[in-house]
């Protein structure tokens, strides 16, 4: 009995490591397998990293101010008898623009201007005569020419009038308004820079400033007034630069993007954007390489670099460091990549690389 429990004993024992050796060996297999596989590769979009000159730049958003810039209105009141021009319409300095109703001072002055000559008459028949209120009179003839002079609103400077806001018979008091004068050439751009950018900037820099399609494009001037303090809340301080504007496709109020140079041209490794994958502890690109699997097969795949960016502009960004012109990298899809991975090229459709891009009608 004892005897046949051995035998039992043994075989259980040898089926048991007969199983035991086979699923080893599967398990040896299987972690073989694991090691050597290679995931099938990503589909992504490449270009040669170029190099270009590129000025050093800082880029602010602005607003256009009119040099010169009022509201023409009624220095007395009365009651508008003519106007002399139509809404949006080109004046000259001294222009008249309007002339108020002055029947009554006129009547005054007329009936004034006759007792003084008279009293004139007077004065020479009895010499030593002297009326007192010929003096008065002649004071007051001409605050009455004053009167009827500051009835007529003039235009105090050349440039484009808005849109009218007064009419004809209208009374206006005074200081009523009668319609905005701007002059648009030259014209004012005004922006902010970080405070820790004010000492690159200096009276005379160039400014390149660009609007939207319908005012015409790109326009240059230089800085030519810097704010005497910083802003508290902001840190940061304004800059005012003038442009001549001579065409008037810039007006006063306008949004738009002023480009200041800082420095000569340099030298720098230019990609698309989309090719950098940010992350807090290193922004990087994927290289193409030529790399080998764990048993030495060669497959194209990616080697991931750390770089240090420089400014951008447009759909591009500068490259510092960490880069060299001729290396290919990866421009869609870095977001799926990993160190090693294994790639396929395809580049019938790249994403946007124009430094200087234009917004689409939508």
């Amino acid at each position: 009995m004892a005897k046949r429990m051995l035998v039992t004993l043994g075989v259980t024992i040898a089926i048991v490591s007969a199983l035991g050796f086979v699923k080893f060996k599967q398990i040896q297999t299987a972690i073989a397998e694991g090691a050597s596989f290679q995931p099938p590769p990503d589909a992504v979009t490449t270009i040669v990293a170029s190099e270009a000159s590129w000025t050093t730049t800082l880029s602010a958003i602005g607003t256009t101010a009119a040099v010169q810039g009022v509201t023409v209105s009624a220095d007395l009141p009365g009651t508008v008898e003519r106007l002399s021009f139509e809404s949006g319409q080109f004046v000259q300095a001294g222009d008249v623009l309007a002339l108020l109703d002055t029947r009554q001072e006129r009547a005054q002055l007329a009936a004034l201007e006759a007792q003084r000559e008279l009293a004139r008459i007077t004065f020479e028949r009895i010499q030593g005569l002297l009326n007192e209120g010929v003096v008065s009179q002649a004071e007051f003839v001409g605050e009455l020419h004053a009167i009827i002079a500051r009835k007529t609103i003039r235009a105090p400077f050349s440039g484009v009038l808005g849109l009218r806001k007064a009419n004809l018979g209208q009374y206006l008091a005074a200081g009523g308004e009668v319609v905005t004068l701007q002059s648009l050439s030259p014209i004012y751009v005004n922006f902010a820079v970080p405070q820790q950018s004010a000492r690159d900037i200096a009276i005379g820099r160039t400014v390149r400033v660009t609007a939207n399609e319908g005012a015409g494009g790109t326009w240059a001037g230089r800085v030519t007034a810097l704010d005497s303090k910083v802003d508290e809340a902001t840190r940061n301080i304004q800059i005012q630069a003038t442009l001549a504007n001579r065409d008037g496709a810039l007006r006063p109020g306008m949004f738009v993007e002023a480009l200041l140079d800082l420095g000569p041209a340099q030298r720098v490794v230019v990609l698309p954007s989309s090719a950098v994958s940010y992350a807090p502890f290193g922004d990087s690109v994927f290289v193409v390489a030529e790399l080998k699997t764990p048993d030495g097969k060669p497959y194209r795949g990616v080697r991931q670099q750390i770089v240090k960016l420089g400014p951008a502009r447009g759909d591009q960004i500068s490259i510092r460091s960490g880069l060299a012109a001729g290396e290919e990298v990866v421009t869609s899809g870095v977001f799926k990549l990993r160190n090693g991975a294994a790639i396929q090229i395809n580049n019938s459709v790249r994403p946007a690389n124009n430094p200087a891009p234009k917004a689409e009608n939508s």
